[in-house]
């Protein structure tokens, strides 16, 4: 089984790197980008076969590791 874990700020937290990729953006000629949020995508794969307990193990993971929980919120998506 994969997990798919996608990792981003959460609101009102500053994004000075997301800021910097929208200025990189608009100087490169894309006018219509406005707020540029930037996070993570982390991949894992696992020997779990049961989606709850693939499921569980993963949010340990992001709780204990993965994700900065203060600043930070994760999503996760199993795939076979």
């Amino acid at each position: 089984m994969k997990a798919l874990v996608h990792i981003t700020l959460k609101k009102g937290v500053l994004d000075p790197q997301g800021k910097a990729i929208g200025h990189a953006l608009l100087g490169l000629g894309f006018p219509s980008v406005g707020d540029v949020r930037q996070g993570k995508f982390i991949e894992i794969e696992l020997a779990e076969t049961d989606e709850s307990r693939a499921r569980d193990a993963v949010k340990q993971m992001c709780e204990r590791l993965l994700a900065n929980t203060v600043i930070e919120n994760y999503a996760i998506e199993l795939r076979p």
